[in-house]
């Protein structure tokens, strides 16, 4: 009879090697996925430290901030030029539109993707990513909102919401309103930190020069004298007040106190608040400032037949500036008309303003 003996040993044997092969290949993967999920733990741990965090990944209003800050070179849509530049201070009045369809999913100027059903803004000269609060000035309701895009080129309109937005706004069945746009200086900044977390500067952020002549010689230092002093009494009836740091004799200064840190501004957007709104603004259309009165009045003949216009001096750094305006006016349907219309007539920097009582 065939002896399967030796051979039944080295079929074990071959098995019980491949077995062990598997183990070793197994046990190789389940120490790169622990490297993975360290590098992961590590790499969150190292935004913590610098100060960066990522917005909330579950809040589903959350828009996508792209990957990188930008601000832009002047560029021309429909014959008007538009200049991208950072303005903390910006405030403005004026038409909101919102956009989603043809768009959900696309890539906005900064590389971001547009999602219609959170809560972004696509503005054409803020920096982005920025974030603004924009408050409806037809029913009071205000959000926080983050501008991740270009637009809208409609120039009767200063910004075009996500259907999201315009939703919570409560405008989206209506298509436009007035509304009230106001950037949110330390949340832009969080932001502009966040894109740029890895410390690289973005590359349409001017860098100063550094210059490379040699330093200057310190000067000598001055003399020094031994400075002593005591405690004198109060003169009577007066009470002693608190002893206080001064200067040492070598004109060290103490040490100062530590400043408070910042406090991070809440990043998330689509909280919807309610502010108080006059019920019936009063509504100007803003022609423009002129620096002679002959052309504001001129501008004043010219546009009479679209409704009141009133000549306002102003001054603005010690200089007079006539200031035309067309109002008060209704805040209906004929508004963005009325604004386009003024558009037409040549006066490009025209915009829709709210005063304040």
């Amino acid at each position: 009879m065939p002896d399967h003996g030796a051979d039944d040993v080295g079929t074990r044997a071959w098995g019980k090697g491949r077995i062990a092969g598997r183990a070793a290949i197994l046990a190789i993967l389940l120490m790169g996925l622990t490297g993975c999920a360290e590098m992961q733990f590590l790499s969150e741990a190292s935004k913590e430290v610098n100060g960066t965090r990522s917005l909330p990944p579950n809040d589903p209003n959350t828009p996508d901030i792209g990957g990188r800050y930008k601000i832009g070179n002047p560029y021309q849509v429909a014959g008007i030029w538009y200049y991208p530049k950072e303005d903390f201070s910006y405030a403005e009045e004026g038409i909101a539109s919102w956009y989603g369809p043809g768009f959900d999913g696309k890539r906005t100027a900064n590389g971001a993707v547009f999602y219609e059903n959170k809560v972004s803004a696509a503005h054409r000269t803020l920096p982005i990513p920025s974030m603004v609060r924009v408050t409806n000035l037809e029913n009071g309701r205000s959000i926080k909102v983050i501008v991740n895009d270009r637009g809208p080129f409609a120039h009767s309109r200063i910004i075009d919401l996500s259907r999201r937005a315009a939703q919570l706004l409560g405008y989206e069945r209506k298509g436009t309103t007035l509304v009230r746009v106001e950037m949110l200086e330390q949340e832009s900044r969080q932001l502009m930190a966040m894109v740029n977390g890895d410390g690289a500067i973005a590359s349409n952020v001017p860098v100063p020069k550094v210059s490379t002549a040699p330093e200057p010689p310190m000067p000598a230092a001055s003399p020094t004298a031994v400075v002593s002093g005591e405690d004198l009494a109060p003169p009577p009836g007066v009470a002693a007040s608190q002893s206080t740091q001064v200067a040492s004799a070598s004109g060290a200064l103490p040490e100062p106190e530590e400043r408070p840190a910042i406090v991070e501004k809440s990043l998330d957007s689509g909280t919807v608040e309610q502010m108080p709104v006059e019920p019936n603004p009063h509504v100007f259309i803003q022609a423009g400032a002129f620096g002679q009165y002959d052309n504001a009045n001129r501008a004043r003949s010219m546009l009479g037949y679209l409704g009141p216009v009133i000549v306002e001096e102003i001054t603005r750094s010690e200089t007079p500036l006539f200031r035309v305006r067309i109002g008060p006016l209704a805040d209906d349907d004929r508004l963005e008309s009325l604004l386009v219309a003024v558009i037409q007539a040549g006066y490009t920097d025209a915009a829709i303003v709210v005063p304040k009582k």
